[in-house]
């Protein structure tokens, strides 16, 4: 056993996340944790990590046993290099590599006692190199770098000046190759590409150890997991189901058939003893006693049909109280995103032009002459490694920077929403209803109902300040501003990071029916192959169409 989780709860303020959580992972176990966004699912990842306390429960983790956590938001790593990243995550086996190196020097003059105590100690070492693959460290380096697309990058390169996916890629990096016995992985394909995506899915496949993920890419759940852990929105807790993505889904479809006809077959049974019972009190109403010339007949037959109406009555109360008082629970409403985009007309029918724009950091050359237009009714979807400029591509689209060379002509009348890679709030002290209602015009009921029928949030999270949301949760604030501010063009950077699948899949059918343009960057490969629109990759600097 690498992991128990006995019992865990955990609760901000009023509101319960955790409720009773309970998990075992063993050696060889690969464990996705699913859920909506809000959940709890970082929440248990951080809690198991020792990064923040549970209110009830424990945590066990034996302790021969490594543990290894990425957390979704990659941390700084202010004034660190490359070089300095290699070296803290392999320093504790370069420090075993040279205990043994020296033991086996001093075994070389040694003798009696100290020689046996010597090889007991080099047979130790030994093992633990071994197990902890040691001997393979230097190709094990040079495999997890190539892996993620790092095998070209300086090592005296500071992490600080790369871009966001690079430093994720960076801080994934320095986790395997620390090689822990349990891997916490917090999303982290969000900001990987294909071909690291791949790597990692093969690289995890046969990875010794366990293996917890956190993640929203229904693909990377497919090929990387063999259980999958739901946290229940409504109970809290967590049940586990065997298989990949697709066999919880399909394990849910059926379990949720079944509950929905379970509860209405009691429902039904219920209607059925209440009328029964209300029945019988209407032939008691109505049995009223004979006239004198009549208590003979009413005493032989009238007396024998009261008592069987009682005896009924008493039975179908009785199992009415039986029932109310172990009920099979309503399943609960799903919660669905259901919003749509509004969109003011669009008066041109090219709406975005872009001649020529060039932009470089330093020698590098990021944007090498790139021109295209989108029509009024266009969709372009933009795909390339991490680093190649898809990021700087859109803010140059928008004005955040200025290109080298070049131009970017946007039509008078666009009004664009614009949906950053990472959730961009700008005061985490306000509330959810008050930066929603941020720059629009109404009431605050107005600001509850929309917010509430997108299906976003309840009633109880508007007072919620933004720092106590979690990534998914921000992300879905981001996404209900989007939709009030009525954009006709979108400019969408990674549009499903964070969010969870139900809310991703809903998002999908808002954007195939948003009427205006649409520009997104993604690396989601379900989003791909769904995407209605022209795909293109941008490749040394350049846009190339794909087939």
């Amino acid at each position: 056993m690498l992991l128990q989780v006995a019992g865990v709860v955990r609760a901000f303020g009023a509101v319960t996340v955790l409720d009773g959580i309970n998990l075992v992972v063993n050696r060889d176990d690969r464990l996705g944790i699913v859920g909506s966004n809000g959940a709890g699912k970082s929440t248990l990842l951080r809690i198991i990590a020792g990064a923040d306390g549970a209110d009830a429960g424990s945590v066990t983790v034996p302790l021969s046993v490594t543990v290894g956590y990425l957390p979704q938001t990659t941390p700084d790593f202010a004034g660190a290099t490359l070089a300095d990243l290699i070296r803290t995550s392999v320093g504790d086996l370069r420090a075993l590599e040279g205990r043994l190196q020296a033991v086996a020097t001093a075994m070389a003059t040694a003798e009696g006692d100290a020689l046996a105590a010597l090889l007991d100690e080099y047979g130790t070492l030994a093992s633990d190199f071994a197990d902890r693959d040691g001997y393979d460290l230097d190709h094990r380096i040079d495999t997890v770098l190539a892996g993620l697309g790092l095998a070209g990058m300086p090592h005296d390169r500071v992490v600080a000046t790369l871009s966001g996916g690079e430093k994720a890629r960076v801080g994934l990096a320095a986790l395997l190759l620390r090689h822990p016995d349990l891997l916490l992985l917090d999303e982290p394909t969000n900001h990987l590409d294909f071909a690291t995506m791949a790597w990692l899915e093969s690289y995890l496949a046969d990875y010794h150890g366990g293996i917890v993920i956190v993640s929203h890419d229904r693909q990377f759940l497919n090929r990387a997991v063999n259980s999958i852990g739901e946290i229940d929105d409504h109970a809290h807790t967590l049940k586990r189901y065997s298989g990949n993505y697709d066999a919880y889904a399909a394990a849910k479809q059926a379990e949720r058939g079944q509950w929905e006809a379970e509860y209405a077959r009691q429902q039904e049974e219920l209607r059925e003893l209440r009328h029964r019972i209300r029945d019988a009190a209407r032939q008691v109403a109505h049995n009223r006693r004979p006239k004198d010339g009549d208590k003979f007949i009413y005493n032989f037959k009238g007396e024998n049909v009261q008592s069987a109406i009682s005896r009924n009555v008493r039975q179908a109360e009785e199992q009415l109280a039986r029932i109310e008082a172990d009920p099979v629970p309503k399943p609960p409403k799903l919660m669905r995103f259901t919003a749509r985009f509004g969109a003011d007309a669009l008066r041109s029918d090219t709406v975005v032009q872009v001649v020529g724009l060039s932009k470089r950091y330093g020698a590098r050359v990021v944007l090498d002459d790139i021109s295209f237009t989108l029509g009024a009714g266009g969709r372009m979807l933009l795909v390339a490694p991490n680093g190649a400029g898809k990021t700087t591509l859109l803010r140059l689209l928008l004005g955040h920077d200025t290109p080298d060379a070049g131009s970017v002509r946007l039509v008078a009348s666009a009004a664009i929403g614009y949906l950053p890679q990472e959730p961009d709030l700008p005061d985490p002290t306000r509330t959810v209803l008050a930066e929603y209602g941020r720059g629009l015009v109404g009431l605050d009921e107005q600001f509850i109902a929309g917010l509430i029928g997108y299906g976003f949030f309840r009633l109880e999270d508007m007072t919620k300040q933004v720092r106590q949301l979690s990534l998914g949760q921000q992300r879905k604030l981001e996404l209900a501003r989007l939709i009030a501010a009525r954009p006709n063009v979108l400019i969408l950077d990674e549009p499903t990071n964070y969010l969870s699948l139900d809310v991703v899949e809903a998002f999908e059918t808002a954007i195939a029916t948003f009427p205006g343009p649409v520009l997104a960057v993604s690396h989601d490969r379900w989003f791909i192959d769904r995407f209605q629109g022209e795909v293109w990759a941008l490749a040394e600097g350049r846009l190339v169409r794909r087939d």
